[in-house]
């Protein structure tokens, strides 16, 4: 049977919480023939990942396939899924997080009426729900900006808020879409399900969005790369992610849609801004002089993007100079996070 979905699950180390994530998705197609799991086994040297992948495909072999790659990181492994895919769409779900079962047979059908009457429709965006661990609360984020329930171009999309922004939880791309052009992942780096949700988004010419929770974004493990004490000692791994975004597109002149490039820019100025909070925050002794290498570059490749990224608002508050600005600066960051709760 043709394949209309392949889920891609990066595993490292993912032992002891894997099984959750492979069996939401299982339960939640009714073990469906047409779908596809891939867990890719990044590595893993602390337990038994591989093993517990293998034993997954063993069990159902037509839907689950293991697939072991040396450690290359977790872009290296989405992409690793995606090679590996035989479905029509592609969608990532890290390994400790899962999906619920009502919305995912939403989408399912909506895939399905698209194969049967032959229409090409490039993304399929569903909403996602912050699981917090600590508190047992749920923030849940959907898109007031998008069309429901039908297809629909970037120049239909509105405005959207900073706390809403289409993340890789968020999206199901067409497999082709993802092959056609490539994806610049790096190797051993944290943070490029930002990539994931950027650089593609030019070559999506027609987009559909399904208002369901589809979702379910765990947060609350120590370890977790969007803790904070995490992401500040891995600050350089985000310089590389902006890097990376910086030099895709020459925004203003790549990208034709006024509307997406407004959205692009948008997203990017909210990379940079965390680049500017996290190098505050950091103890690295040059993580300042960094931060300052990466605005020179950006304002050397493209300064119109510059002057958007450093000098609006969010870059303005976000880079606020002396000590009483980085205090400020750091304030404004903490009072975000409690109102969003990203971390």
């Amino acid at each position: 049977m043709n394949k209309i979905l392949s889920f891609g699950i990066p595993c490292y180390n993912s032992s002891a919480y894997m099984d959750h994530c492979i069996s939401s998705i299982l339960e939640g197609s009714d073990y469906a023939e047409d779908v596809q799991i891939i867990v890719v086994d990044d590595g893993s040297t602390k337990d038994d990942t591989l093993a517990k992948a293998q034993d997954w495909e063993r069990r159902y072999p037509g839907i689950v396939k293991a697939v072991h790659q040396e450690n290359g990181g977790h872009g290296i492994a989405v992409m690793k899924g995606l090679e590996n895919a035989d479905g029509t769409y592609y969608k990532v779900v890290d390994s400790d997080d899962w999906v619920d079962a009502d919305a995912l047979k939403a989408l399912l059908k909506q895939l399905r009426r698209f194969e049967e009457l032959g229409t090409r429709v490039d993304l399929v965006i569903s909403n996602y729900v912050y699981e917090h661990v600590e508190d047992g609360k749920q923030n849940f984020v959907s898109y007031e900006a998008l069309p429901k329930n039908k297809i629909f171009t970037w120049d239909e999309i509105g405005h959207f808020t900073m706390s809403k922004y289409l993340l890789m939880h968020s999206l199901c791309y067409r497999a082709d879409v993802l092959r056609d052009g490539g994806l610049p992942m790096p190797p051993h780096t944290f943070y490029v399900d930002n990539i994931y949700a950027y650089v593609p988004f030019p070559r999506c010419k027609t987009l559909y969005y399904l208002p369901v929770d589809l979702y379910r974004y765990f947060i609350g493990r120590e370890d977790q790369s969007v803790n904070e004490k995490v992401l500040t000692s891995r600050i350089d791994h985000y310089w590389r992610v902006a890097r990376i975004m910086m030099k895709s597109y020459h925004l203003y002149d790549d990208i034709k849609s006024a509307k997406l490039r407004s959205y692009m820019l948008s997203y990017f100025t909210i990379i940079m801004a965390i680049c500017s909070v996290f190098s505050r925050l950091s103890d690295r002794p040059d993580a300042m002089d960094e931060l300052d290498k990466l605005w020179a570059e950006l304002k050397a490749y493209d300064p119109r993007m510059y002057r958007h990224a450093k000098h609006g608002v969010v870059g303005t508050f976000t880079n606020l100079p002396t000590k009483v600005g980085e205090k400020t600066t750091i304030g404004l960051y903490k009072a975000a996070q409690k109102l969003v709760k990203f971390n």
